[in-house]
């Protein structure tokens, strides 16, 4: 089990008292409901039959105005509720007498109309305000080929993007309320005939099995429903792109919405995943093969580089060239810090320029980041407090690790670096070899939705292999991947490809 789905007898108890607040009569739901400035309750006129009551915030105003109001005239005083719900020229209309759900209802843009007749029962009518912002272009994953649309934090809306993509029945949506004060809508999403059962039922018992009182972005659920809350490694990824999200789904992994969150989770899910941005499959597969292969060099670059240079010029120099040596030396003679203390302090310096740069205005990050770079990097030169060979490899390195085209995980590769820094400077090139087996033991034990975590690569799957480290041509990726466990495992029936003789004009 997981943390935070334990309930002990403190939260029983508070759970029974939530449920003896909840047995109030709608007389003092309506009371409590007065005592907030945008709660709307007024008799339609002095001879009206009906009570209206609403929160103006949460409400379509013109709804009520075209569509409500009309109906309720002099002519038609003495007619039911029940008869009032048949002539309204809305769907969305229910009767109800229990005042949990009238409540509910109420807080997510219902009106209800009581009346004097029968004060038990309430008219519910669906007149929801959606306030949302425009399909936008994708900030954190931007791709100059393939679609430029990204999520918004409407979660019909952002369904409504899944299914364009993707129409078929198949596609299932199962919602969930999450959070005892937000009561926040979380949509499970897979392909019914293809996503594994196991699969399914993992996520959607562990987001039942939250007990927590709010639940604001999707980030908050991905903490909660990972295998290791510990692990500084992402075990599901985040991402803001339909598109992935329908290739995703077509494999047989499920995705996680919650409203009010622009990004979407997606899982199971493997290392590699995390280096391969979904603009690869709509480039030829020579290149895309070529800049995954080079986004996992730059990743390895980054977070062995710095390491590297402390450990040789502390304990192996020796493993210096002649040629290279001298330079190294003409560097560092006048720096009066031992070469750990000066990459901590150029390793510092570049966190909090990217630090200041994310949190300030776009125009004016991006203007410290260079301007900032640019002259702390000279006048720490300059000064005497490093060596401009290690400026060189620290610049290099956080430039490195901006190539990981998910977010989650450039954020774990900046973290990573000081652990090898550390290790360098105590045992050299072996603490970086023992602090490299850390991590490569952490990751063959950690896993994704019970998935294993490094696969293709362990347990080894060769034909996974085929969009992993590399990508292949389309026509040979007829299968989806083996972890998923798929019930379709075929994705379309491969044709042989026969060399066809050329024509003469040819």
């Amino acid at each position: 089990m997981f943390p935070f789905f334990k309930k002990n007898s403190s939260q029983n108890q508070q759970h029974n008292a939530e449920e003896k607040n909840n047995d109030i009569q709608l007389e003092e739901l309506l009371k409590q409901c007065k005592q907030s400035s945008d709660f709307t309750s007024y008799r339609y006129s002095q001879t009206s039959p009906y009570y209206i009551h609403y929160y103006k915030t949460l409400i379509d105003i013109d709804i009520l105005q075209k569509h409500i109001l009309p109906f309720i005239t002099e002519g038609q005083n003495h007619i039911s509720l029940f008869d009032l719900k048949e002539n309204l020229p809305i769907d969305n209309t229910e009767l109800i007498s229990n005042v949990k759900e009238i409540q509910e209802k109420m807080m997510t843009g219902y009106i209800a109309i009581q009346s004097i007749a029968n004060l038990e029962e309430v008219l519910l009518i669906s007149a929801v305000s959606i306030e949302k912002r425009a399909v936008s272009l994708p900030e954190v994953e931007y791709s100059v080929v393939g679609p430029k649309e990204a999520f918004v934090e409407s979660l019909d809306a952002n369904l409504n993007l899944i299914r364009k993509r993707l129409p078929i029945p198949e596609l299932v949506t199962q919602e969930i309320k999450v959070g005892r004060l937000t009561k926040t809508r979380v949509a499970v999403i897979y392909i019914k005939d293809i996503a594994n059962e196991d699969n399914i039922n993992t996520v959607v018992q562990r987001i039942k099995d939250i007990d927590y009182d709010s639940i604001l972005d999707s980030s908050m659920i991905a903490q909660i429903i990972s295998d290791n809350h510990n692990s500084l490694f992402p075990q599901m990824i985040d991402t803001e792109r339909p598109d992935r999200v329908a290739g995703v789904l077509s494999e047989g992994k499920i995705t996680v919405l919650v409203d009010g969150s622009p990004h979407a989770l997606t899982g199971p899910t493997t290392l590699v995943e995390f280096f391969s941005a979904f603009e690869d499959y709509f480039l030829s597969w020579p290149i895309a093969s070529i800049f995954r292969l080079v986004r996992l060099f730059a990743v390895f670059f980054s977070v062995i580089s710095t390491a590297m240079y402390v450990g040789v010029l502390t304990y192996h120099y020796e493993m210096i060239p002649q040629n290279l040596l001298n330079p190294l030396a003409a560097s560092r003679s006048g720096v009066p810090f031992p070469p750990i203390l000066e990459a901590f302090i150029l390793e510092l310096t570049i966190e909090l320029l990217r630090e200041a740069g994310a949190r300030l205005p776009t125009k004016i990050g991006q203007t410290i980041g260079i301007v900032g770079g640019i002259v702390i990097g000279t006048a720490a030169v300059q000064a005497g407090l490093t060596s401009n060979v290690l400026l060189i490899i620290v610049a290099l390195a956080a430039l490195a690790s901006f190539t990981t085209p998910v977010y989650q995980m450039g954020n774990v590769i900046r973290l990573i670096r000081f652990p090898f820094l550390i290790s360098a400077q105590l045992f050299g090139l072996i603490g970086i070899a023992f602090c490299f087996a850390y991590f490569l033991g952490h990751l063959l034990k950690l896993s994704s939705l019970g998935r294993p975590y490094l696969a293709p690569v362990y347990p080894l799957r060769l034909k996974d292999l085929k969009d992993s480290l590399f990508r292949l041509p389309m026509y040979m990726q007829n299968k989806r991947p083996l972890q998923m466990r798929t019930h379709t495992p075929d994705r379309f029936q491969p044709k042989h490809h026969k060399k066809m003789k050329r024509d003469i004009e040819e």
